[in-house]
């Protein structure tokens, strides 16, 4: 998220009014709101359509770069806000956001389901004597 190095944010053309729209979402600014309109969203009504997580997924993939996770605390706040009218502060989002990247993440091998890879020990080789 953020400006390019002109400082000057990148709208779309068409793009304006949601781009001043957006920011009267709470936790909603200049950078989260100039995201908004790159990803194509033309309103708060728009919006209150919109999954965070895919927005966030398609916002990497815009930027070629994986953002702060806390990115989606932001944009389930302004979602559930679009969609309810509710303003909560991001950070209340946080703890969701975590479970819903739980559910997501691949299972972690565990020793109780990590297959079985293990040989058995081999015999020392017998002695002579």
């Amino acid at each position: 998220m953020g400006f390019p190095s002109s400082g000057v944010p990148r709208i779309p053309k068409g793009f304006e009014g949601a781009f001043v729209e957006f920011q009267s979402i709470p936790n909603v600014g200049k950078a989260t709101a100039e995201d908004l309109v790159r990803l194509r969203i033309r309103s708060v009504k728009d919006l209150a359509r919109r999954n965070p997580m895919t927005l966030y997924t398609a916002l990497c993939r815009l930027d070629g770069a994986r953002h702060d996770p806390c990115c989606i605390d932001v944009f389930m706040a302004a979602v559930d806000f679009a969609s309810t009218g509710v303003g909560r502060p991001w950070w209340h989002y946080t703890k969701a956001r975590k479970a819903l990247l739980q559910l997501s993440a691949p299972k972690a091998r565990t020793a109780k389901n990590k297959p079985n890879t293990c040989k058995p020990p081999r015999r020392p080789p017998a002695t002579r004597t």
